[in-house]
């Protein structure tokens, strides 16, 4: 029996991944897959939460999404990565937590809350969107994972996670199910290039794993940095400045890119040198990537296989922990 602990985490295949997504939770995947028991999960029935009128949407990208993966070092020999909805037993579990938790509990997780607001909603939310929290705690829970790397607005989904295993766990005197921790980058978040809080896809302000030089080139070069930076001589603000935090995030020369806060703070370095510098930086990170998911694609059937064996040993662990809960609550009938 393994004593490594157990990690859950995931993507919705609404898109191909980008640079948020990486410094987000992909690069503290591809670490702890060496020391841990790790499940990533293509949460495909998530996705359909606010895309069930294009589902082809989303299955078009579940390939998309493993591509990313291994093209980023995410290993199959190290990692199970599954396909969500395949795992039936996810669903029963969301069932059963539903009925642990108030209406008025998920109308203000900030996470919902935020996602809503972003998308628009208004009153017109799917069900199925506002309890994606509850299915997110079946789906860690399911594994037992312990760990949880995540962005730091995913903080408050963790939070309603381990509020269901207490509840679960003293409501039916049991020990069944296990309390996830939230890992965070050490970058909490990237911001979008035009400036916004969050790299998103629903927002097209990403720079996606897959972006080829012309398209990294054209974002970078139409960045937001410091508005109030008009000529070279003015002084510049460096906080919240994307260039500078993707700097922070890609960049391996650490003292010259201090060098060139300090210059841009006290003013004479222009935005154009900087991007110019940032475009080196990234386009040095994500070759490897590129080169790598280029080779991956020219065999999809071999990603998909990957994807449906470790969608087979998902379905084992899950099924385990469905039946103990069955069990805790007293609903294992025969």
């Amino acid at each position: 029996m393994s004593t490594k602990k157990i990690i859950l985490t995931g993507d919705r295949p609404t898109g191909k991944l980008h640079l948020g997504h990486y410094i987000g939770s992909l690069a503290a995947r591809v670490r702890l897959q060496e020391t841990h028991e790790q499940y990533v999960m293509i949460a495909d029935t998530q996705a359909l939460t606010d895309n069930a009128a294009d589902p082809h949407k989303v299955r078009q990208n579940i390939l998309e999404v493993a591509l990313d993966y291994l093209a980023v070092g995410i290993d199959p020999a190290l990692t199970t990565i599954f396909i969500q909805s395949l795992v039936p037993a996810l669903c029963e579990l969301t069932m059963y937590y539903l009925n642990l938790v108030t209406w008025n509990r998920l109308k203000h997780n900030p996470t919902v809350k935020l996602e809503i607001q972003q998308k628009g909603y208004g009153e017109e939310v799917p069900a199925g969107f506002m309890v994606y929290p509850i299915s997110q705690a079946a789906d860690i829970t399911a594994f037992k994972a312990e760990i949880v790397p995540v962005g730091d607005d995913q903080i408050p989904v963790i939070e309603q996670t381990i509020e269901i295993v207490r509840k679960f766990n003293r409501l039916y005197n049991t020990n069944v199910l296990v309390e996830p921790k939230a890992v965070t980058s050490t970058i909490a978040r990237l911001p979008g290039i035009d400036g916004k809080a969050k790299m998103s896809k629903s927002l097209g302000n990403a720079i996606f794993l897959a972006d080829s030089p012309d398209e990294v080139t054209k974002k970078v070069k139409g960045m937001y940095t410091d508005p109030g930076h008009l000529k070279v001589e003015d002084p510049g603000i460096v906080e919240d400045n994307p260039v500078f935090i993707y700097l922070d995030a890609f960049g391996k020369d650490t003292l010259k890119i201090e060098e060139m806060k300090a210059h841009y703070k006290r003013g004479g370095l222009g935005d154009s040198v900087v991007k110019k510098y940032l475009l080196e930086v990234l386009l040095e990170f994500l070759e490897p990537i590129r080169k790598r998911r280029e080779e991956y694609a020219k065999d999809p059937e071999y990603a998909m296989k990957i994807l449906f064996e470790g969608t087979k040993v998902a379905e084992v662990a899950a099924n385990k922990t469905l039946q103990e809960v069955r069990s805790a609550m007293g609903i294992n009938y025969f």
